[in-house]
């Protein structure tokens, strides 16, 4: 196995790895939270992601959950949920992932195997230093049904069709949800764009819930 340093000092790629390989780190590193794998096919990537990734997945999260209590909508929140399948060889973790539309199937699982339940409903990715692996691919191949992505200016939300991954101005889970809007919102916090100066997390979390309301 060939270990190999790339670009972003947060991560490192390992090639020629066997799945089993692969399920053992995760069982070792699951008492590390912060530690990310990404398996593709041999190829696996580990990843330490840093403040402002950590930041902005958890402020993205907390906007989809005030988004399901206001529109009264049920979830089921999984996190970082490592999302594999064996006969794919392929597996990740997304930044955060939850069941909207699918909640009442999974609801009672309390291990949610993929070979026999539908993936999570949404994926976030936080690629504030982009991931080395295509994990577009790996989420197409889990058929995860939509991904919202942030690069820390803007939020792009993809939906799958046919296989592929196509930029939409809304969310399928929550078709009055625009990525222009939350792209505001999330600019609102630290001050960026044409916003003049930053806010706290839960100032911003009334504002959005205000907007929601209004809606």
């Amino acid at each position: 196995m060939t270990a190999t340093l790339i670009q972003s000092p947060d991560r490192v790629i390992l090639q020629n790895i066997r799945w089993q390989t692969y399920q053992a780190l995760l069982q070792d590193f699951a008492t590390e939270p912060a530690m990310r794998l990404t398996y593709d096919q041999g190829m696996l990537e580990l990843r330490m992601p840093l403040d402002p990734h950590e930041t902005y997945k958890k402020l993205i999260g907390r906007l989809i959950e005030a988004t399901t209590e206001e529109l009264d909508l049920e979830i089921r929140s999984l996190g970082s949920r490592t999302c594999d399948r064996e006969d794919l060889a392929k597996g990740l973790e997304p930044d955060q992932c939850y069941y909207i539309q699918n909640e009442s199937l999974v609801r009672d699982v309390e291990q949610i195997d993929l070979t026999q339940f539908p993936p999570p409903d949404l994926a976030v990715e936080v690629d504030i230093t982009r991931s080395s692996l295509d994990r577009f691919s790996i989420y197409s191949a889990l058929e995860v049904p939509e991904i919202w992505r942030y690069d820390g200016q803007a939020l792009t939300i993809y939906i799958l069709r046919d296989r592929q991954y196509e930029e939409n101005e809304c969310s399928l889970a929550f078709p009055t949800i625009d990525a222009e809007r939350m792209t505001r919102f999330l600019n609102l916090r630290f001050g960026k764009g044409e916003v003049q100066s930053a806010i706290s997390e839960n100032q911003l979390l009334k504002l959005f819930r205000a907007w929601l309301r209004s809606r």
